[in-house]
Formats: C-alpha cells, sequence, structure tokens
C-alpha cells in the first residue's frame, strides 16, 4: 500500500478473458481510513465498486462500473459532523502506454483537439482498480458539504448608523464648500 494510492486492487491486463471480466470490490478498514486522511475527510464508512473490464482492439481495455460510497465529513455552515454519499460511474479507456502519445494528438472534425477524456496508461501490464475507484470517489466529493437545513445567515448591518465600523470615517468627510466669488469693487 503505497501514500499515494492507499486502495490497490490491480488487474493484469493478459489476464482478461475476451469475453470480459467482472469485479467487485471493498475498501478495508486501512483502506479507508488512508484515503480519509488523503481526502481530508474526518471518515470514509464504506467504500465499494463494481467493474467491467472488456478488452478491445489495439491492446485497450474499456472500464465501466460504480463507485459508492458513505463519507463523514464537516457541515460548512454548523460545523457538525455530518454523513455524505457519493455515487460515481466511471467509464474509462486503459490504453498500452506508447499509444498514449498517439491518441493525445487527436483532433475533431474541425481540426481542433479532441475535448474527450483522455485515455489513461496501462502500467506494467496493470489497471489498478482500487485507484479508478479511489479517483472516483474523490471526485464525488462535495467540497461544501451542509446539513440538510443548515442556511448560512449573513452578518446584519446595526440599526444605528452610528455603530457602523466606518462611522469615524464618515465624521471626518465633510462636503466641499465652493469658494466665494468676489466681485471687484467699482464694477
Amino acid at each position: 500500500m503505497s501514500g499515494d494510492n492507499p486502495w490497490r486492487v490491480p488487474i493484469v491486463v493478459m489476464q482478461i478473458p475476451e469475453i470480459g471480466l467482472h469485479r467487485e470490490i471493498e475498501a478495508g478498514e486501512a483502506e479507508r481510513a488512508a484515503m480519509a486522511v488523503l481526502g481530508d475527510l474526518r471518515e470514509i464508512v464504506s467504500a465499494r465498486a463494481a467493474f467491467d473490464l472488456t478488452p478491445e482492439s489495439g491492446g485497450r481495455v474499456r472500464v465501466t462500473g460504480r463507485v459508492q460510497a458513505k463519507v463523514g465529513q464537516t457541515c460548512v455552515v454548523t460545523l457538525d459532523p455530518i454523513e455524505s454519499t457519493i455515487d460515481e460511474t466511471v467509464d474509462l479507456t486503459f490504453v498500452p502506454p506508447e499509444q498514449i502519445r498517439e491518441l493525445s494528438e487527436t483532433v475533431d472534425d474541425d481540426g481542433e483537439p479532441d475535448p474527450g477524456d483522455p485515455p489513461e496508461a496501462i502500467e506494467r501490464g496493470m489497471i489498478d482498480l482500487g485507484r479508478v475507484a479511489a479517483d472516483a470517489l474523490f471526485l464525488g466529493i462535495d467540497p461544501y458539504p451542509r446539513k440538510p437545513a443548515a442556511v448560512f445567515e449573513p452578518i446584519v448591518e446595526p440599526d444605528d448608523p452610528g455603530e457602523h465600523p466606518f462611522a469615524a470615517l464618515q465624521a471626518l468627510k465633510t462636503p466641499a464648500k465652493p469658494p466665494r466669488s468676489r466681485k471687484p469693487k467699482g464694477d
């Protein structure tokens, strides 16, 4: 288990049958604790995923599936602990590393770079389903979680203008008086 990827479930690409492969995975307590630290979460209560791996031409593999998790966060309004549910779909294509450069240079019909999701590299002949699941989990985290009834109440300005923080500055500000014009005598 490495520090940047605590949930590891490697699949050897050469061992994926032609008809494809279905895998269901669930993170253990140690993986969930390490991912919670990595994701700056109070806790990860549960994390599981189901994936279908389908071989395609050219050594490519399509990975589709779903990642579901329950994470402990802190409400940004009340600072109370809350639980959030994550339910993310996954649809990725993995390619041999030598194909990454040529695929990143593909263009659409207008000659512009293709805006679709870039493919992922097959690393050392393997696809790490744990990393795929963890990435989807982290992408599904609400960065500003709120309790259902929590409402942010802005600070109300005081009714008495003398209590305003800039009241002292207002007292210094006086309207400029135009200079008196003098008419020369004898006109």
